[in-house]
């Protein structure tokens, strides 16, 4: 009976202890995210801040048909439960519309989907476009400590499938809602369509690949408008600016985009780098006839063309014609 009693008794506590690391795991989110347990409801002003300009970005920048600028901002105050998108992960079929057409449409249905039925979704916000390379757009959203994430897009116009955003970012720490986020913007590719270029026609990608960032070297390919093999990396071709407000809610009117293109711009040619683009050249064309009297010698030509004008320092076009020595053409 004694034995009973003890088994019994370690029974009992190998029971409680079980339970005791039961709770522990549980009360812990997956994936080692501390709980936010900040109060009451945080807003906060979002401002995007467009820094793709021609002195930054030299190679092929889009001047007109259409013009360098952004596509509309569109975002997410989230749980962990729910992705607008990822990288190295495939996109939805709503993001490859807007990452390939601008279109929000079906986006905007799965992310209002994944509120209703998962309830992973606190508020969805956007900002208008900015028509122009550099400028700024702004608008205000809401978190809540069990969606305390925030993820965003703005699609690279023109482009195959290039947008630049955010992932996830939490606006939590631990207790209280951080007061202000700053992050440097760079160019993703969706996936979903192969071209090179600004302005490459549609060419779907098949099967579709996983979201890649796009580097100064990578895709590794010339004709890539990112491609800068002499940088180590690209310059940011945008900025995100999150400040928690303290006033009371109220209905947001965008600043003016014309007086903050104006000053963005002032701002842009004082402080953007200078990327340096080297002058591309074509391959030589064949050698011409040679020409001059018979019995002496005579002389050949050959030409190439300029297919990328340096610009910002980069490296000058080498001569566009060669002559050679030859014996003339047609000599009995």
């Amino acid at each position: 009976m004694e034995n009973l009693g003890a088994a019994a008794a370690l029974g009992s506590a190998l029971w409680a202890l079980l339970l005791t690391m039961l709770g522990t795991a549980t009360s812990q989110p997956l994936g080692g995210e501390s709980v936010c347990t900040a109060r009451p409801l945080a807003r906060y002003s979002i401002t995007f801040t467009g820094k793709w300009s021609q002195t930054a970005f030299p190679k092929q920048y889009p001047l007109f048909r259409p013009p360098a600028q952004w596509s509309s901002l569109l975002g997410a105050a989230h749980s962990s439960d729910y992705s607008m998108w990822r990288k190295n992960e495939y996109v939805s079929n709503g993001l490859r519309d807007f990452a390939e057409r601008g279109e929000a449409w079906a986006l905007m249905k799965e992310v209002e989907a994944a509120g209703e039925k998962l309830q992973s979704v606190h508020a969805v916000f956007s900002a208008p476009a900015v028509p122009s390379g550099t400028g700024q757009t702004s608008a205000e959203l809401e978190v809540h400590p069990r969606h305390s994430l925030v993820s965003f897009v703005v699609r690279i116009v023109p482009s195959p499938d290039w947008f630049v955003g955010i992932d996830s970012l939490n606006l939590c720490e631990g207790g209280r809602w951080k007061e202000q986020v700053a992050l440097d913007l760079y160019p993703y590719d969706a996936g979903t369509d192969s071209g090179f270029t600004f302005s490459s026609p549609n060419f779907a990608t098949i099967p579709q690949d996983t979201v890649t960032e796009i580097t100064s070297s990578s895709p590794s390919h010339p004709a890539n408008s990112f491609y800068y093999p002499r940088l180590k990396s690209l310059p940011p071709i945008a900025k995100v600016t999150l400040e928690r407000l303290r006033q009371s809610p109220r209905a947001f009117a965008p600043p003016s985009l014309d007086l903050l293109n104006r000053g963005n711009e002032i701002v842009d040619s004082l402080s953007a780098p200078e990327t340096p683009l080297d002058c591309e050249v074509s391959l030589w064309s064949s050698w011409g006839l040679c020409g001059g009297p018979c019995g002496k010698l005579g002389a050949k030509s050959r030409t190439r063309y300029v297919r990328v004008q340096p610009a910002n320092n980069g490296t000058p076009c080498p001569e566009l014609e060669e002559e050679a020595e030859c014996s003339p053409d047609n000599c009995v």
